[in-house]
């Protein structure tokens, strides 16, 4: 598995855990995955959490209300 393949699955896995749609989930992982290949990590370690930060950022745009 590649950080690609990494970052995907789990922005996916979280998303939908925090009652996010599929559809929105996947959408979100694109444009997570799109920040990794542009940016650098804010601190040494915190790529994942970038990338998730923007992905929920992102989702929460599209679907406002989350399903609880």
């Amino acid at each position: 598995m590649n950080n690609l393949e990494f970052i995907e699955k789990h922005v996916i896995t979280e998303l939908i855990k925090q009652g996010y749609d599929q559809s929105v989930a996947r959408i979100s992982a694109d444009i997570a995955k799109e920040h990794y290949c542009r940016n650098t990590a804010s601190a040494k370690g915190k790529m994942f959490v970038d990338c998730l930060h923007v992905a929920k950022v992102w989702a929460g745009k599209y679907q406002p209300q989350i399903k609880r």
